[in-house]
């Protein structure tokens, strides 16, 4: 019997000293910001924006893997698919509460264009002036917020609902949206909606928010990038730079869900993830390191082709004194590295390669984060600062931490998704 208590308060301690990680995290990162805000005000927005847009590629990547499950009625995803719900949602509200710091600090010093008092005076400025003006940004900032709100909450809610279904406990409210959405699924497509059975009405409002949020998905993430990445130079023009961040978006996503799952599983609080899930995992970052690379290439090609001013400028400047080396870092680490280990089938049930591979592909995509920012205000070279560092252990902390909250305030697998048996079937 002692054995017993001692064991359950060695696991209790334990468990207590690993969700207190994030909050350490947010402690020494809000002291860095701090510091890093005193010493140098435009240094800290870059280095937050930077880190901002880190932290959003996992909220929309993990958002891209939740549609997808859905679109394709797949069953292997669904042990993996409800904390994948949990960090699509971190987009709203946190994610844009954590943009609000850009907003203040972006008309100041992350945005050139914001400061050029008459628009007709720089001609790239008044040819994109129906997007590149105060009002119209901070408005279209705001909605992209909203909308993915809408559609995470709502997908995951349903999912929630699901597994209430046949129970007392069971709501299941449409909301007002919601019903113009199943008149029309109902009359215009002449298609059953069996509202009188709570599990399969869960399971199709989950595909209908699907069917339409992968093209809001699609459009907002493209516009996200332009508005708040792009836009740091807005005389650049690149009609591939939305689908450029939601690969690697999604190649850095796939990454951290399998760290996670690797966690759940190690730690027994999700045990229904088996070797299926991490090797369709690996798959897939395998399958996004080509895309990725495949995109980036295709940008830099018919930009160098084009010879176009407004847009080689942006390549030329990442060709100058040390930056060429990061360049070169990034077809190297981003590509060719996680390729040709990839490319083995076993490797990817290996963790002793996988483990080093997945954290090399978060700090490649950070990577390429700061390759896409910092050069307007470090053009002979990238400069590491404390600022960096502590944006990321603030946003990436605390976005940990309401993501453990989420987790386990809520059933952590799906209890009655009629795709789960197959999954578990499947080893």
């Amino acid at each position: 019997m002692s054995e017993i208590v001692t064991t359950t308060t060695q696991e209790s301690e334990e468990t207590t000293n690993w969700r207190s990680i994030p909050q350490i995290a947010v402690v020494i990162g809000l002291l860095l910001c701090i510091y890093g805000y005193v010493q140098d005000k435009e240094q800290f927005a870059f280095s937050y924006l930077t880190a901002f847009m880190f932290c959003l590629s996992l909220g929309l990547g993990s958002l891209f893997l939740v549609l997808v499950h859905h679109l394709f009625d797949a069953g292997w995803s669904s042990p993996i698919r409800r904390y994948c719900e949990h960090l699509a949602c971190l987009l709203f509200p946190w994610l844009g509460l954590a943009f609000i710091p850009v907003g203040f600090l972006g008309p100041e010093y992350i945005y050139p264009w914001m400061r050029i008092e008459d628009p007709h005076s720089d001609h790239a400025l008044h040819v994109k002036m129906a997007l590149f003006n105060k009002p119209t940004w901070y408005a279209l900032s705001v909605i992209l917020f909203f909308a993915w709100g809408w559609l995470t909450h709502r997908l995951r809610y349903w999912s929630l609902q699901q597994d209430k279904s046949g129970t007392s406990d069971f709501k299941g409210k449409l909301m007002f949206p919601e019903h113009l959405i199943v008149g029309f699924y109902k009359k215009a497509q002449q298609l059953p909606f069996e509202q009188d059975q709570q599990q399969v009405m869960c399971t199709r409002m989950m595909r209908i928010h699907s069917a339409y949020g992968i093209l809001l998905f699609a459009f907002t993430l493209t516009l996200g990038a332009i508005l708040w990445m792009k836009s740091i130079q807005h005389q650049f023009f690149s009609t591939m730079y939305g689908v450029y961040y939601f690969a690697g978006s999604l190649w850095m996503s796939i990454s951290a869900v399998w760290i996670i799952g690797r966690i759940l599983k190690a730690k027994n609080i999700v045990p229904q993830i088996n070797n299926l899930q991490f090797y369709n995992l690996g798959t897939m970052l395998l399958a996004f390191t080509v895309f990725y690379s495949y995109i980036h290439f295709s940008q830099y090609f018919l930009i160098w082709n084009a010879a176009i001013p407004e847009e080689t400028f942006w390549y030329v400047l990442r060709e100058q004194g040390s930056w060429a080396y990061v360049s070169w870092a990034l077809i190297i680490g981003h590509f060719l590295i996680p390729f040709l280990v990839l490319l083995r089938i076993d490797v990817k049930l290996t963790n002793k390669v996988m483990v080093p591979v997945f954290i090399w592909v978060l700090l490649m995509h950070y990577m390429d984060m700061y390759f896409n920012v910092m050069p307007e205000i470090h053009e002979d070279g990238p400069s590491l600062v404390l600022a960096d560092l502590g944006a990321l252990l603030l946003l990436g902390g605390s976005l940990i931490w309401i993501f453990m909250r989420d987790l386990f305030n809520h059933p952590v697998i799906l209890m009655k998704d009629p795709r789960m048996g197959e999954a578990l079937e499947r080893h």
